[in-house]
Parts: C-alpha cells; sequence; structure tokens
C-alpha cells in the first residue's frame, strides 16, 4: 500500500524528497564510514578533492590541482577561499584532520576499504593549501581514488553542524533507515542552491517506492521498477535513464559444492540467455548482455562477447564428470543442484535470479532461488550454504578498474566472498595498481577479463541504465554513469 502521508517521508513543500532503497545508518552518519559517504555526496552535503564528470573524465573539485612529486608521493593543491559550512576556512591540515581517520581502526570514521584504496605511508600539510600524500607503494589510481565519496573534506563538528562539510547543502537530520535530510547552503561558493531542502527517504521495495510516487509521497525515485517505467512516463512523469557502469553479475562459491568446478561455472554461464534477461526483466529500458566486467565506452572494455550455447553447456558438464540421467544430470550419485541466492532491493534482481533457474532447468540442471537481504545472501556465499550470489555493482565508482576487482576476486579481498584464488589474477591486480602506463595497464586489465571468462570466475549478465523518475518540473539532474552524483546546486524543482 501507498506510504502515509503523515509520515516522515512525505513529500514537503519546497523540497525535493527522492526514494532510496536504504536510508541512512545513523543519527550522523559519518561520511567516511561504510558507504555513507555515497548518501553525503549524492545530496550535495560533501565534496572529495577530486571528481568524475559525466563522460567518466577526472576533473579538479576541491583541489585545484594534482602533481605526482614522485612515484609514491602526490601534491595536492586546494582551491582558494573554500569554507566549510560553519564558516572556517578549508585548510590543507583540515584536509589532513579529515582523511587521516579513515586509516584509523580506532575512529568512527575508519573504513578498512577506503584505506585499502589510498595505502597511505604518511599525509602532511604544507602551508595552507597543499596536501602531500605519500603511499606505500606506487599507485597509478590514485588521483582517481580522490573521487571516492567516502573521502568526504570535513570541518571540526559541533551540534549545529554535526557533519561540517563544503558543499551546497547542509546536513541537518538522519532517522536511521528512513530518513536523510539536509537544507540549502546560501553561502555556497558556486551559487544559490535551487532547492530549500532534499530528503531522502529509504524505502526498501520498489514497488512500495512506486506507489509512494503515483500518490505524490515522494517526488522522484532512484532505480524506479524498469517494468513500470514506460506506463509511468504516460501519466506525465519524468523519466530519466541512462547508461551507468552497474553490472549485474553472479560471485560463485568457489571453495565447495559445484561452482568451486570452474568446468561446471562455464557450464552454468553458457547456459543463461542473457539477451534474454534483458529484455524479460528490464522491460526495454536500457540493458546490454556483459561478457566482461566493464561496459563499452569506459576504456576498459575488453572484446569478449557473451555466449549463449546450451549444447556447450551440455558439454562442459559432461567433461566435469557429470552424466545426464532421464533429462536430470547426475554429479557423484546424486542430481546436480545450484542454489542462487540475490536480494530484492532492485526490481531486476529477483526476475533475473529466477530467469537464470529457469535456463539451467532447460538443460537438466536443478536450481532454487532464495531472496533475501544482501547481507543475508552475500553470508550464505561465504558459509557454503549457496552457490551462486546475483549482485549489482558499479564496477568503477572511481573511474578506475581495479578497486572492484581487487575487492571482489583478489584472494585477500574483502568482498571475494566465494573464497576465488588465482595467483596470476592476484598479481595482475597488483601490477595494474603500480602501472602508469595507460597503454599498459589496459592490456593489464584485459588480461584480467580474459582470466575471468576463462574461469568463470564470476558470471556478468548484463549492463544496466539507471531508471528514475521524477515529478514535472525537476531541472539540472541527469543520470551519471557512476551513480554517485544526484544533486548540485543547479538542481530545482519547480510547480
Amino acid at each position: 500500500m501507498a506510504l502515509s502521508t503523515a509520515s516522515p517521508i512525505s513529500a514537503q513543500e519546497g523540497s525535493l524528497t527522492i526514494s532510496v532503497g536504504s536510508g541512512p545508518t545513523a543519527e550522523v552518519p559519518d561520511p567516511r564510514a561504510g558507504y555513507n559517504g555515497w548518501m553525503s555526496n549524492q545530496t550535495g552535503v560533501t565534496e572529495t578533492l577530486l571528481g568524475i564528470d559525466y563522460e567518466l573524465n577526472l576533473y579538479p573539485r576541491l583541489a585545484e590541482a594534482i602533481a605526482q612529486a614522485s612515484p609514491t608521493t602526490w601534491r595536492v593543491t586546494l582551491r582558494e577561499g573554500l569554507q566549510f559550512h560553519d564558516g572556517t576556512p578549508v585548510t590543507a591540515q583540515a584536509v589532513v584532520e579529515a582523511i587521516a581517520p579513515i586509516s584509523d581502526q580506532d575512529h568512527p570514521g575508519h573504513n578498512a576499504r577506503v584505506a585499502s584504496l589510498l595505502d597511505l605511508a604518511a599525509l602532511s600539510a604544507e602551508g595552507d593549501r597543499v596536501v602531500v600524500f605519500e603511499t606505500n607503494s606506487p599507485n597509478a589510481a590514485f588521483p582517481w581514488t580522490l573521487s571516492e565519496p567516502g573521502i568526504a573534506i570535513l570541518g571540526p563538528v559541533s551540534d549545529e553542524f554535526p557533519i561540517n562539510a563544503t558543499g551546497p547543502y547542509i546536513f541537518r537530520e538522519a532517522i536511521p533507515e528512513q530518513l536523510y535530510r539536509a537544507e540549502a547552503n546560501i553561502d555556497y561558493r558556486l551559487g544559490t542552491p535551487g532547492l530549500q531542502e532534499v530528503r531522502v527517504v529509504g524505502v526498501p521495495d520498489p514497488g512500495a517506492a512506486a506507489l509512494a510516487f503515483e500518490a505524490g509521497e515522494v517526488d522522484m525515485v532512484i532505480n524506479y521498477p524498469e517494468a513500470d517505467f514506460a506506463r509511468i512516463q504516460e501519466t506525465g512523469a519524468l523519466g530519466f535513464s541512462a547508461p551507468t557502469a552497474r553490472l549485474y553479475f553472479y560471485t560463485m562459491n568457489a571453495t565447495n559444492g559445484p561452482m568451486a568446478n570452474p568446468l561446471i561455472r562455464r557450464a552454468v554461464s553458457a547456459a543463461i540467455d542473457r539477451q534474454g534477461i534483458v529484455d524479460a526483466a528490464l522491460s526495454g529500458v536500457g540493458g546490454v548482455p556483459a561478457g566482461t566486467v566493464y561496459p563499452a565506452g569506459t576504456g576498459w572494455a575488453a572484446q569478449i562477447d557473451p555466449v549463449y550455447d546450451p549444447a556447450l553447456a551440455e558439454e562442459l558438464l559432461a567433461e566435469a564428470g557429470a552424466a545426464k540421467e532421464g533429462g536430470t544430470w547426475m554429479l557423484d550419485g546424486a542430481p546436480l543442484e545450484i542454489d542462487i541466492v540475490t536480494y530484492s532491493s532492485r526490481a531486476a534482481l529477483p526476475p533475473t535470479a529466477e530467469l537464470t533457474q529457469a535456463f539451467l532447468q532447460a538443460i537438466g540442471v536443478r536450481a532454487n532461488v532464495r531472496v533475501g537481504e544482501y547481507g543475508a545472501s552475500n553470508d550464505a556465499i561465504a558459509d557454503g550454504t549457496a552457490d551462486m550470489f546475483l549482485q549489482a555493482w558499479v564496477t568503477t565508482p572511481q573511474g578506475d578498474p581495479g578497486a572492484v576487482l581487487e575487492a571482489l576476486l583478489k584472494s585477500t579481498g574483502g568482498s571475494n566472498a566465494g573464497g576465488y584464488n588465482n595467483p596470476e589474477l592476484d598479481q595482475l591486480l597488483a601490477t595494474g595498481r603500480t602501472t602508469f602506463d595507460q597503454e599498459a595497464r589496459a592490456e593489464i586489465y584485459d588480461r584480467v577479463q580474459e582470466i575471468i571468462s576463462a574461469e568463470a570466475a564470476m558470471i556478468p549478465v548484463f549492463h544496466v541504465s539507471q531508471v528514475n523518475v521524477a515529478r514535472p518540473g525537476l531541472t539540472g539532474y541527469a543520470v551519471h554513469p557512476t551513480e554517485t552524483y544526484w544533486i548540485t546546486h543547479e538542481t530545482a524543482l519547480t510547480e
């Protein structure tokens, strides 16, 4: 049913109320911790030293320039005249004090994922405007890392400014899992914001979000259900759809069960009709079958086409030692059975898993689908109670190809729940970080994707366009390919 207009997540005059799949994590969600920085960056509260534009190019944001002084030393010069929301100046020392806690395990702003991206040996201020970063080893991705929303530049906190940042909007309150509210920063350096207030509400069920939008309880829905996208625009709603770097893919349980065998992983990959899934699950609003991790246009897309070949799938199963009896593939005396898990906060995930189940059953492989929360699905892969985990990640959130693959597939990766381990891949990912020649880096990541394809280390399904809707009158907004930017000072909503 539609959300009550009496709830704190109803639309209000003078504000833009945005529905998303999950709300804030705390009453004051530190932008450096977890993925909190995404919401604060998307709502225009926090800013980073560097940013990524709509063509996936790096550009100076709070920084004026970045220069490499040695293989492991980077000097970042700040813009002149920057101020935090409380009016205090943004100095090089303030930047140091904002970023240092990310690597401090005892600080609430600690973030192991971002600390790994930074890989800092030292961090210091040189005068008021120059920040010196020293990394433990050469890191070609370092400038791109500074666009990571978790590396938010923050000033001293107070009761009035618990998140004291620099953006066009000022954080005012959060209700965990429900509401994130920010008000216009009328002193913003680039101009007065076009909205008085930005409100983000967490609505985990995409169907409930769609109903709330039709009831006028929210002004905008991020990740609107694809199947209803055409119809809602016929009612006069604005539709926004553009390709992003988000990939729907399967993580494999590579340590036990049937998917520990690369031949069976390849067989499953060959059994999936990706174009059929795109047509059915995305309702024609924008998706491309994926043979590689990165979509076309990112500069990292190796030429590997997705393969749909049920006959090849059965050949690979036979090569893996399975035998077909009475239309069912048997392995070690029992029916070959694959457990698939996923979550429901993105509307296309459950039907994609169910279609995969149907394609496997069509060749005689039993498959089960469980839809739960993200964390529970991830745990199921990690503890060996599931075989495949359907996820949806932005593969180049900082514009660079290495970070996500290091997290997902490196043997020590923080998100390698399936336990995949390939020493050659580990070495390639390490070399990719320390190689500064872009042509050489492209060759490295092409080889990485060849290994992923050859071993089905993960199974890419499709690259997707983000689908959002808003009520008429929204201007100054466009879908960003990394999905980490929504609101600027130019965004406005008129009657």
